[in-house]
């Protein structure tokens, strides 16, 4: 599913660009590659101008523009007040009093959340669905006398207000007795993806946690990865694979936070691929790892992956409610912090929202939402630059000026176009009164799909300058813009 090259022409948002014909006044056509590049041993030069030129797929890039999506923790754990259940549960325990996910998805609609993901099943194996691979499943709880289906309702009601749909599915199962067998357990395992991608529409992503039995347990599962997300996309070719799938990386924390230089061309491989005689400081890297993508790691690397971040926290202490956690749902302050250092810093946010032993998203956890919703609309709804969306192309050490009409602003919005890589590696931000003497404002280094500075304090200028100090070929910007958030 890797080392796919295509021509610029053929990539999606690339059709118009000048690069993509050659002839007499025209640039020559460039060469992009698609989600993967074998480095080989080129120079360290050559292999950053293709790190310049890794681009995207279509459902990455898709992906990258939901910048807002929600988890939802729930099952056996929301009854007995842990975070990882045994898989010794009975399915009586699950019972919701008042489910409502119309709640759940209308209230995150209201947030301004693109897509909800459903803890379909965590590692202790209950499934929300009735499945036909366990007993262990909601058709043996007494919760709508095992005829309930929480899949089947959230998909109802992401239709109902155009939410796209996600699910979460644990490969460690803790009541599994096939679990720890090696592939008597996957095809298990298989089989019950096969279900979830089947019987529910269009599912948007999959989310692969890394968890495994072997000190919990004492039962080791080698998971066969490339299986799994074989499965995927074979039944749901446009849903993009997270954190132990292919397409979306765990950005390495769970304190809602990028890194200051974040880049989506990584050499850190997805768990489904193995590395082909990697450098050992290559081998050694991992989620956590603070730099993979700088030219000092890409100087030692032989192949790069479009794997860009995603950013999982919490909107409370557990991932789990917990009833003694309610009045220490997340602040508004905090969660104001936690989208400028993820979907600021070049990733997507996924905020977990635990519904309740009833079913529904607690008071104090919708209260604070609806105002995140609100603050977002209210910050950045309308922009000070008129032309700011006007792309743009800057050789290093060039600059774009803009007119700003009005003010005050304290937050600098940069884009680049990353239908056509990620290439900025320093950039500067500065003001002016008089289009004549300039004041510098801010400096950053990585911008990829979106970069959001804070500044100190609301300010008030006449003209804006954006300069790209260092870029690994010619960077593309498509927007920039100012705004005055609160």
């Amino acid at each position: 599913m890797f080392a796919k090259l295509l021509p610029s022409l053929a990539l999606t948002g690339a059709v118009a660009l000048g690069c993509a014909c050659s002839g007499p006044g025209n640039a020559p056509a460039e060469t992009y590659y698609e989600k993967y590049v074998d480095l080989g041993d080129a120079d360290s030069l050559a292999k950053v101008e293709m790190a310049a030129h890794l681009v995207p797929t279509p459902q990455q890039l898709a992906w990258q523009q939901w910048e807002l999506t929600a988890f939802i923790h729930f099952t056996v754990n929301t009854f007995s007040g842990k975070e990882w259940g045994d898989g010794r549960e009975s399915p009586d325990l699950f019972f919701p009093t008042a489910i409502d996910t119309d709640q759940w998805v209308e209230v995150l609609k209201d947030a301004g959340f693109r897509m909800v993901m459903l803890t379909a099943k965590h590692h202790d194996g209950f499934c929300l669905w009735p499945t036909e691979t366990t007993e262990h499943s909601v058709r043996n709880s007494r919760w709508m006398d095992g005829k309930g289906d929480v899949v089947a309702m959230l998909r109802a009601s992401c239709d109902k207000y155009g939410m796209k749909m996600g699910l979460y599915v644990s490969p460690w199962d803790r009541n599994a007795p096939s679990y720890g067998t090696g592939k008597a357990y996957d095809d298990y395992f298989v089989a019950q993806l096969t279900e979830l991608l089947t019987r529910y529409g269009e599912v948007a992503e999959v989310w692969f946690d890394g968890a495994n039995g072997s000190e919990a347990d004492g039962k080791h599962q080698v998971y066969d990865w490339p299986r799994y997300v074989a499965t995927v996309k074979s039944l749901q070719p446009d849903a993009v694979t997270a954190i132990m799938g292919d397409d979306i990386r765990w950005v390495g924390n769970e304190a809602g936070k990028g890194r200051d230089e974040e880049w989506s061309a990584t050499v850190l491989p997805p768990a489904s691929v193995t590395l082909r005689d990697p450098d050992p400081e290559i081998a050694a890297l991992g989620n956590t790892s603070p730099d993979l993508g700088s030219r000092a790691i890409l100087s030692r690397a032989r192949e790069l992956f479009w794997y860009p971040s995603e950013v999982d926290v919490s909107i409370r202490p557990g991932w789990f409610y917990h009833a003694e956690e309610d009045d220490r749902v997340k602040t508004l302050d905090e969660l104001k912090n936690i989208y400028f250092a993820s979907v600021g810093s070049n990733s997507v946010l996924l905020l977990n929202v635990p519904p309740d032993r009833r079913g529904r998203i607690h008071e104090n956890d919708e209260r604070r939402l609806r105002e995140f919703g609100a603050w977002i609309r209210d910050s950045f709804t309308r922009g000070l630059l008129a032309d700011g969306a006007t792309p743009w192309t800057a050789a290093a050490g060039q600059s774009r000026e803009f007119d700003i009409a009005g003010g005050p602003f304290n937050v600098v919005m940069l884009q680049e176009d990353i239908a056509r890589g990620q290439r900025v590696e320093r950039f500067r931000v500065e003001v002016s009164d008089d289009g004549k003497a300039w004041r510098q404002v801010a400096e950053g280094t990585t911008i990829g799909y979106k970069r959001m500075i804070r500044l100190p304090e609301p300010m008030q200028a006449a003209r804006l300058r954006v300069t790209i100090d260092r870029t690994r070929a010619a960077a593309n910007l498509s927007n920039v813009q100012l705004y005055c958030a609160e």
